[in-house]
């Protein structure tokens, strides 16, 4: 009987190997990579069928360059490889990360994560400002926006619907800075926001309301906030039937809706032309008969422009804007109107507002993270030069827990709100008891 052969061992692979050599296999292989694609025929190829194909060239060239990498480690140089060539480089470990809200680079060896509503500094590098830039300019290219020293400053929607804002040398001293707003593929439920103790189902029966009997509204808050995240759920309320325009500067609204019609503001080319402002794209809007105008956020002269909208028939309109509480979202609207050139007194900008808008949604990042609607903010009229308001729901906070997180308990003020001869004439009907004064909950 013939001896069995045996099969040659492999050669143990080394378990040693520094980050700098680790750095110098990667660029070396990415480059051979490069001479070697026939761009030709990968042209055809797309996704899947395109990445297993270079997953191939690079696991040869892996075991040719080095074949005394351990698993781990090849299999990690292939990956990254693989990110450097497709995706967002050393950022792909972290975009696919479901529990990171925010990312902020500043300069290459400076990346900082939020998680849980605090801020970490990430493992994750680059290896230069060039390295940083490379994959910057990748990023917005594939979005259509650009960023270089002529226009040194950029926003961008990523295809996962993330937002990017991203700011490079000579503005930024110490490197490019980027900010990535991460959103995921799926819009919070409500439910969720819940449960997230954002809002109690007091408050959003009456919101849910509210936007069925098309009340105007305006999502007031700080960075960070949830304005977006709130101003989809609010949206998810909109009847189907209704034809729905939005516009914004960087696309991250998530409507569910089939009539839905998203317009996006451009800024200028290269030679400073072709620039569309959400100003434009307003004016436009109102030629292509809406139902509801949502604005993603009103930064400038288009406040107006959304205000008379609200004012002109198309009711059930949304927008956003940043402000600290609902008093200052009026005092914001009005600079941002006369930051626009349009000379208007004060008195007539106010009640443009007061005839336009019927409710004010205040959101709040409090100490530690935990995200609020912190008032429910009814707009009744004009006395004078005031516009008068009245709380239909608040949050107050209690205190400050172990952790360093604040805590409350939202309450209803006792208030009836104006509004609801508008809600019954629409057909919404709430219990009686909604607004009497009382503890909602406490989170």
């Amino acid at each position: 009987m013939a001896p069995i052969k045996q099969t040659p061992a492999r050669p143990q692979r080394s378990t040693v190997f520094s980050q700098e050599d680790f750095e110098t296999l990667k660029t070396l292989i990415h480059g051979k990579l490069v001479d070697k694609l026939d761009l030709s025929r990968l042209g055809d190829m797309e996704g899947d069928t395109l990445r297993r194909e270079i997953r191939l060239v690079v696991e040869h060239l892996c075991d040719t360059e080095n074949p005394l990498l351990n698993r781990s480690e090849r299999e990690r140089l292939i990956e990254e490889i693989l990110d450097e060539t497709f995706g967002f480089g050393p950022l792909e470990v972290l975009m696919k990360m479901d529990d990171v809200a925010d990312i902020m680079i500043n300069g290459p060896k400076n990346v900082f994560v939020e998680k849980g509503g605090r801020i970490q500094k990430s493992d994750v590098t680059f290896r230069d400002n060039d390295h940083l830039l490379q994959i910057l300019d990748r990023i917005v290219s594939r979005v259509g926006r650009r960023i270089d020293e002529t226009s040194p400053m950029c926003d961008a929607r990523l295809p996962d619907g993330s937002r990017l804002n991203a700011i490079i040398p000579p503005l930024a001293l110490d490197g490019p800075s980027l900010t990535i707003r991460k959103f995921g593929s799926e819009p919070l439920s409500l439910q969720q926001l819940i449960g997230f103790g954002a809002f109690t189902p007091e408050m959003v029966m009456f919101l849910e309301g509210a936007t069925k009997a098309r009340l105007n509204m305006i999502i007031s808050g700080g960075t960070g906030s949830g304005k977006t995240t709130l101003l989809n759920t609010l949206s998810s309320f909109i009847q189907n039937d209704q034809r729905i325009v939005t516009i914004e500067d960087a696309a991250e609204l998530q409507l569910q809706q089939e009539h839905v019609l998203r317009l996006e503001t451009r800024p200028a080319n290269i030679e400073g032309k072709g620039r569309v402002s959400a100003t434009d794209l307003v004016k436009n809007a109102l030629r292509m008969r809406p139902d509801r105008i949502i604005i993603g956020e009103c930064r400038g002269a288009e406040t107006l422009d959304m205000l008379q909208a609200m004012n002109t028939g198309h009711d059930g309109s949304l927008t956003t804007v940043h402000a600290n509480n609902p008093r200052d979202s009026v005092s914001r609207m009005e600079t941002m109107i006369a930051m626009g050139g349009i000379e208007l007194p004060i008195k007539a900008i106010r009640q443009q507002f007061s005839a336009a808008v019927d409710i004010i949604i205040q959101a709040n990042r409090l100490q530690g993270g935990p995200r609020k609607i912190t008032h429910i903010t009814e707009v009744l009229n004009m006395e004078q030069d005031t516009i008068i308001m009245q709380d239909i729901f608040l949050f107050v906070q209690d205190g400050i827990d172990e952790n360093g997180k604040a805590f409350g308990h939202f309450e209803a003020t006792g208030v009836r709100p104006n509004c609801m001869d508008r809600l019954e004439a629409a057909g919404v009907k709430l219990p009686p008891n909604l607004f009497s004064a009382r503890v909602l909950g406490g989170m």
